[in-house]
């Protein structure tokens, strides 16, 4: 396993006074009528990050004073923009990338049945590779420079989670990945399959410098006591942190219950899987005592809104929890349950779902948000010191929203502009570890056509060996076409 996704040299520390790394000589100034460092430094008006070659942030302040300390560095920005760090996506499943759109109307359990497992149990590595690229362009260009995904099939033997390592590593994306196995369905191969999938991708990692490893549990109710307690035992023995789902339905807590007398963030207590380090999807169907519990081990929650709001899920008490002190950060979810892999979508509605929720404008406001997607994120993965705010010493993930389209050309309040306001479009450039991978709202390297062409085809494949007619226009008509 790596040993963290920001490579070496990428401590927070090292910064002097005033905002600098001593004797650092930039390559890059980005600047903008606001400097959003969701750090110490707060927000600056007509502010400016330096970055080095390395992809170290060495300085961080008001333009002019930035831009006179590194008279060589390229300025990028006409000071009429918003300078961020990139989003943290804290959820997601790039083994949809190429099923979007299907299930519409369906509640999760018979989503999983009509989407999720039909194709999960044909997608390939490639295929994967192929979906996560495509996700990829979508999650630069909405800002996203870091992601945590669990990748879930039913293909075992074709290593297919291992793709979204590949498709991360070519587009140049952070990311800490996993495998959410689950062997409680008919045929399933015993539990030494699935732990051999934890340490292919384990050690397909290593050699990753921006990608993590975690051992990931698709659901606590879809795995076995045997694969559970190997889990378990793994993670003990190798350190490994844990990516799963809890308390994500309702209709989880009375399944739980019957089978285990308790709501499944209890019987995960009970197993010992909150000893290890944990950040967990969803958690909208918590107890005061479910709340405690994660508060006491200090399990991080990632916040969904969008998918669950499709899925008809629940609202996640984010308010609830932020006063116990839980990391939060927000995430997507899959490209499924989601249908796009949009960041500003996710904020814009993590902060109307509770406005309207609590029937309070103060539930959630513009700031929090923004900060849960940035260095709550970090937090919530325990990659604070190098990513999730800009800092010196801390690497290059940086976006640059552009001031001079409709949506950010009047900044009465950046903040909540951004949030309620910005959408994909406002992305102008973004840098991941100081590389460039967005540039004029496009991400480089990549041809959008050949792209697009490949991802259908392999699209209608996976439809069509998975059978799934009735959800997918490549198989057969849809409902709308037989009415006609």
């Amino acid at each position: 396993m790596s040993s963290g996704p920001t490579g070496a040299g990428t401590g927070a520390g090292g910064a002097a006074p005033g905002g600098a790394v001593p004797g650092g000589a930039a390559d890059t100034v980005v600047r903008g009528a606001w400097l959003l460092s969701m750090g110490p430094a707060g927000a600056i008006r007509d502010g400016a990050v330096a970055f080095g070659a390395d992809g170290q942030i060495l300085e961080v302040g008001p333009a002019a004073e930035v831009i006179a300390h590194h008279p060589e560095s390229e300025v990028v920005g006409d000071g009429n923009g918003i300078v961020l760090p990139g989003f943290v996506n804290a959820h997601t499943h790039l083994t949809e990338g190429l099923i979007t759109g299907m299930g519409e109307t369906a509640i999760l359990w018979q989503w999983f049945e009509r989407v999720v497992n039909p194709s999960g149990r044909v997608i390939t590595r490639e295929e994967v590779t192929l979906g996560t690229r495509l996700k990829a362009v979508e999650m630069l260009e909405s800002g996203i420079t870091t992601v945590n995904d669990m990748c879930c099939h039913r293909n075992l033997g074709s290593l297919a989670s291992l793709g979204a390592v590949d498709g991360l590593s070519e587009m140049g994306m952070r990311g800490v990945v996993c495998f959410g196995a689950e062997d409680l369905y008919p045929d399933a191969p015993g539990a030494d399959v699935f732990m051999a999938e934890h340490e292919a991708l384990a050690d397909r990692i290593a050699s990753e410098q921006m990608i993590d490893f975690r051992a990931g549990i698709g659901t606590v109710l879809g795995i076995t006591e045997e694969l559970f307690k190997r889990t378990i035992a793994a993670c003990a023995e190798h350190g490994w942190a844990v990516h799963t789902h809890l308390a994500e339905v309702r209709e989880e807590l009375t399944e739980s219950r019957i089978e285990h007398g308790c709501s499944t963030i209890e019987h995960s207590d009970r197993v010992g899987l909150l000893e290890h380090e944990v950040i967990a999807g969803h958690c909208i169907w918590c107890s005061e005592r479910d709340i405690g519990l994660l508060a006491r081990h200090d399990v991080a929650v990632a916040h969904n809104p969008v998918a669950n709001m499709i899925l008809a899920s629940g609202v996640c008490p984010v308010p609830r929890l932020q006063r116990e002190g839980v990391r939060i950060g927000i995430g997507t979810d899959g490209a499924a349950s989601n249908d796009s892999q949009d960041m500003f979508g996710a904020i814009k509605t993590a902060a109307l779902l509770q406005k309207v929720h609590h029937l309070d404008p103060e539930a959630m406001t513009a700031p929090e948000v923004l900060k849960m997607a940035t260095i709550g994120g970090a937090e919530a993965l325990g990659l604070q010191q190098s990513i999730g705010s800009l800092e010196p010493g801390k690497r290059a993930d940086i976006q640059l929203l552009d001031g001079n389209g409709p949506e950010l050309a009047v900044l009465h309040d950046p903040f909540q502009q951004i949030v309620f306001g910005a959408t994909p479009r406002s992305v102008a450039e973004v840098w991941v570890d100081g590389r460039k991978r967005v540039e004029a709202s496009a991400t480089l390297g990549v041809d959008r056509v050949a792209l697009a062409a490949e991802a259908r085809e392999a699209a209608a494949g996976i439809a069509r060996r998975g059978e799934m007619k009735g959800e997918s226009a490549y198989v057969g008509p849809l409902e709308f076409e037989k009415e006609k």
